[in-house]
C-alpha cells in the first residue's frame, strides 16, 4: 500500500524534529544530518571521508541519542580482528556450553573509525552484516535489529599504512559524504559552549528505535512512478558508457538510488519521488561507486565531472505530481 499524503505530512514532520534535535549538538550541518537520517531510515549505512575533527563521533552519539538507540565506535587499526568486530563464541566451564558474545557492532549506529586502517581480511567482517544486518558466527546466526546504521570514516590526507576500501565494500555503503568545517559563526558558537565535552549526552530521544523502523517501513511505500523508475536505469546505464569510467554504477546501485530517493520524498512532504529528487541525490549516493579509467583521473576527471555529464546527457522524464 502506497503512503498516503497525509502519513507524509507526519513523515516529514517527525524528520525535521529529527534533525532539530541532532543539531543541537552537531551544529550548522543540517544538509548532512539529513543524509544521514535519510540513509538510516532507508536502512543504508554512510562513508564519511573527513578531516579528523569534524564531529563524526558526535553526529553518531546524538544519532543514537535522539532514536533511543546504543552507540559504539570501533577504533580499525591494522592488528584488529574480524572477531573483535563481530563477536566471539566462548566456552564456559561452569555451564559446559558455548555462549556468544556479541561484538561492537551490535549496536543501532556504530562509527566504523578509519576502516580504511584496518586490513581487508578485517574489512570483510563487515560486509555481511552491512548487506544483511546480520552476524553469521560459527554457523550461527545473530540480528543486529532495527535501526542498523554504520557511519564509516576514513582520512583523505593520511594514506601511509591504509588498506583501500574495495569496490565490493563501497558499493554497500548507501552514500559517500563529507561534514567539512562549520562557517565562522558557527565555530564561534561552538567554542561557546566549549565546557560540554560531550554535547550529545543532554539530548532526549526524540521517537523510540520500534518507531524509527515503523518510519523505515512507512518511507518504502513512497510511490516512484516507471518513468522515474527508468530514469535512474537510464542514468546508471550512462555511468556505465561513459569513455573515462572503467566500472560504473551496478543494479546495486541503482536500487540505492530508489530506496534513498522514496526517503528523501518523505522527508520533504511528498508521497512521490521526482526526478529532482534523483537529480539531488546523485552525487552522494553514486560518486564512491564510479571506478574511473587511470588515463582519465591522470587528466583531472573526477566522479564529479562525470556524474554532471551524465545528467546533463540523461533527458528528466515529466513526472506526474502524484500517485
Amino acid at each position: 500500500m502506497s503512503m498516503t499524503p497525509e502519513q507524509a505530512a507526519w513523515f516529514q514532520g517527525t524528520f525535521q524534529r529529527l534533525v532539530d534535535n541532532v543539531d543541537k549538538a552537531v551544529q550548522g550541518k543540517r544538509e548532512i544530518v539529513s543524509l544521514v537520517l535519510a540513509s538510516m531510515l532507508a536502512e543504508g549505512h554512510v562513508l564519511l571521508e573527513d578531516a579528523p575533527g569534524t564531529g563524526k563521533t558526535s553526529l553518531a552519539k546524538a544519532l543514537a541519542a535522539t532514536v533511543q538507540g546504543t552507540s559504539a565506535r570501533i577504533q580499525f587499526t591494522p592488528d584488529l580482528l574480524p572477531s573483535d568486530v563481530t563477536g566471539v563464541t566462548i566456552y564456559d566451564q561452569q555451564s559446559h556450553r558455548f555462549e556468544f558474545h556479541k561484538g561492537p557492532i551490535f549496536a543501532s549506529i556504530v562509527l566504523a573509525d578509519e576502516i580504511n586502517r584496518a586490513s581487508p581480511k578485517t574489512q570483510s567482517a563487515l560486509l555481511e552484516v552491512m548487506e544483511e544486518s546480520r552476524v553469521t558466527v560459527d554457523g550461527v546466526t545473530h540480528s543486529t535489529g532495527r535501526p542498523f546504521l554504520v557511519i564509516a570514516t576514513q582520512n583523505p590526507i593520511e594514506q601511509a599504512g591504509t588498506y583501500k576500501l574495495p569496490e565490493a565494500q563501497l558499493d554497500r555503503f548507501l552514500i559517500k559524504t563529507t561534514i567539512g568545517y562549520p562557517d565562522l559563526a558557527v565555530t564561534e558558537s561552538i567554542l561557546a559552549g566549549a565546557s560540554d565535552r560531550n554535547p550529545s549526552a543532554g539530548l532526549s530521544a526524540v521517537i523510540t528505535t520500534s518507531a524509527v523502523a515503523d518510519m523505515a517501513d512507512l518511507g518504502a511505500s513512497v510511490h516512484v512512478e516507471s518513468a522515474v523508475l527508468r530514469y535512474v536505469a537510464e542514468l546508471a546505464e550512462a555511468t556505465r558508457n561513459d569513455s573515462a569510467i572503467r566500472l560504473g554504477v551496478s543494479v546495486r546501485g541503482a536500487i540505492a538510488m530508489v530506496r534513498m530517493a522514496k526517503i528523501w520524498a518523505a522527508a520533504h512532504g511528498r508521497h512521490f519521488v521526482l526526478p529532482d529528487d534523483i537529480k539531488a541525490l546523485v552525487r552522494p549516493v553514486w560518486q564512491h561507486r564510479l571506478l574511473l579509467d587511470a588515463e582519465a583521473e591522470f587528466a583531472g576527471t573526477t566522479s564529479d565531472v562525470v556524474l554532471a555529464r551524465v545528467l546533463d546527457g540523461v533527458a528528466a522524464p515529466q513526472a506526474r505530481s502524484a500517485a
